[in-house]
């Protein structure tokens, strides 16, 4: 299991960490700011110079997952998870990465009025010998106030809220040590199946409303929108797959059997495996069906009709191309063979 202190840079987190591990039997600090230090000397600096904050490298949200997964293998018990996630899609990242090797994580977070965390962030001293770079990590946390206040709202959704403004780490660590105890801290309901460990055949079925915009969906486990669709069970046919898994996600069961619009390999990508990914023409849903959508389970956040302009800033690049030449084909009523998002033959 983890427990996982989230909260706006300077709320205290690693502090009521280091309490709680002392309240918990056999439990262990797994700091992930350790890893964004090892990347700084392990990545090119021109690779590091792209982004501004470390938790936009892919590399660092992989092996905050892996790391974790081989210590709790080593050591066993809890880990107590100190760090700051201001935004939802690497928090559903890495939580679902977490969920597919069936690590619970009960996630906390950390509230306090903005006046006492400017005050908490105006006394830290990072580095006692270098004032220029105490400096700097202030200068950090004053500017991350804005997003961690624009991440409230699905933070307080998410998470056991402990308001520490009055506290001091050890009774704030005495709060959540019970919380995780009664159940008040519940068990991140985020899910993911298995990573897999062989090439996949996944369906995935496109829905569009009057107006020809077609239907994409939020996975609360993983960055970026996806189509209704998933991976095709053993013994069961491609299109049959794709419609049990509109009927599972978003409650809507078809009447017929879809027409393919593409194939598409997907090569391998180290960790990734890769393999043939389809997709489905499942037809319209007039203004009545659009509203008999439903999301039953955790594993989607939301969904919406937008134009292919718009999927392009939703969904990632290969599926985005995935999607542009299934609408070509729908257009000319055929079908492409794809190979990385390009057509062959």
């Amino acid at each position: 299991m983890i427990v996982w202190i989230n909260g706006a840079f300077g709320a205290g987190k690693t502090s009521t960490a280091r309490e709680l591990v002392d309240l918990i039997p056999n439990s262990t600090l797994y700091d992930p700011e350790v890893i964004g230090g090892a990347l700084r000397h392990l990545l090119p600096q021109k690779r590091l110079a792209e982004v501004s904050d470390y938790q936009d490298l892919p590399i660092w949200r992989r092996l905050v997952v892996d790391g974790a997964a081989a210590l709790l293998a080593e050591v066993g018990g809890v880990l107590v998870v100190p760090m700051s996630l201001l935004r939802q899609e690497y928090r559903d990242e890495i939580f679902g990465g977490l969920a597919s090797r069936r690590i619970s994580v009960r996630h906390v977070l950390l509230t306090l009025e903005e006046t006492i965390l400017r005050n908490r962030i105006a006394a830290r001293v990072e580095v006692p010998d270098d004032p220029e770079a105490s400096e700097r990590c202030r200068q950090w946390a004053y500017e991350h106030i804005a997003p961690y206040r624009a991440a409230l709202g699905w933070l307080t959704e998410d998470a056991h809220v402990v308001d520490n403004g009055a506290l001091t780490p050890r009774r704030t660590a005495e709060l959540i040590a019970e919380a995780v105890r009664s159940g008040a801290a519940r068990e991140c309901e985020i899910v993911q199946t298995p990573e897999p460990t062989a090439e996949t055949l996944a369906a995935g079925v496109l829905l569009f409303d009057e107006s020809d915009r077609v239907l994409l969906v939020d996975p609360t486990y993983k960055p970026g929108w996806e189509f209704p669709g998933g991976v095709v069970e053993r013994g069961e046919a491609p299109a049959r797959a794709g419609m049990r898994e509109v009927e599972e996600e978003i409650g809507i069961r078809l009447d017929r059997v879809p027409r393919l619009l593409v194939v598409d390999w997907e090569p391998p990508t180290p960790p990734r495996y890769g393999g043939l990914r389809m997709l489905f023409d499942g037809g319209r849903l007039d203004h009545a069906d659009a509203g008999q959508v439903q999301l039953p389970g955790p594993e989607l956040r939301g969904w919406r009709f937008v134009g292919e302009e718009e999927a392009a800033d939703l969904l990632p690049p290969a599926r985005y191309e995935r999607l542009r030449w299934a609408l070509r084909a729908r257009e000319k009523s055929t079908v492409f063979n794809l190979e990385a998002g390009v057509p062959v033959g």
